[in-house]
């Protein structure tokens, strides 16, 4: 059975909190930048900082977006981080209008001007919808989030989490074997940990280790 985690290394920061965040759940994730690694693997983690339409050069240049976008057709496990959200969508407006991934239809929006940009420190997290995702985490938790812009789905079925921060946004999206969080479940204490090991568990089949 194929068990291999793969942490995507892009070169958007914060890799080292995810990888230990997955290996304090018992797993040993690969770090990689190989395509072929990331379209085969059980399990992906696509993290991210920064800025971007930065994010989606280096991602084009390294030949990992269309690694990307073939496990979006396939419907294969895949947890979008932060920007790793962002880059799902179809156009981001950091940057200037620039094209993404489009595994989830959608516009990148900056947050609204009447509150201090970046959005940063914990926040709740309202559970729209019932997800195996939250398994174990209670409506309403507090997770941490440092971001200037938000996701805006077509879909407004796949958003199954908000967060209120001068309007509420998308703060975690389920699209098939496609999640994403517009937080940061590595700096997030226990409960981000959960969060982790929930997507874990589905991707590998039920699998805990």
């Amino acid at each position: 059975m194929n068990t291999k985690i793969v942490i995507v290394d892009y070169g958007a920061g914060n890799l080292r909190s995810v990888v230990n965040a997955v290996r304090s759940l018992g797993h040993e994730p690969h770090l990689t930048a190989d395509p072929a690694e990331i379209t085969s693997a059980a399990a992906v983690i696509l993290p991210g900082v920064g800025e971007g339409s930065a994010a989606m050069t280096e991602l084009t240049r390294l030949g990992l977006a269309e690694a990307l976008q073939e496990r979006g057709k396939r419907n294969l496990p895949l947890l979008g981080v932060c920007l790793g959200l962002q880059v799902l969508m179809g156009t981001t407006e950091e940057g200037g209008d620039v094209p993404c991934l489009n595994i989830v239809p959608g516009l990148v929006r900056k947050l609204p001007e009447n509150h201090k940009i970046p959005h940063m420190g914990w926040n709740q997290v309202k559970q729209l919808r019932s997800h195996t995702i939250f398994e174990g985490i209670p409506d309403n938790a507090y997770f941490y989030f440092v971001h200037s812009y938000y996701a805006d789905p077509q879909d407004k079925t796949a958003v199954i989490g908000a967060t209120d921060y001068g309007e509420q946004f998308c703060s975690v999206l389920a699209q098939g074997s496609v999640i994403a969080t517009q937080f940061h479940p590595e700096k997030s204490g226990e409960t981000g940990l959960r969060l982790y090991g929930n997507f874990l568990r589905l991707a590998l089949g039920g699998r805990t280790c």
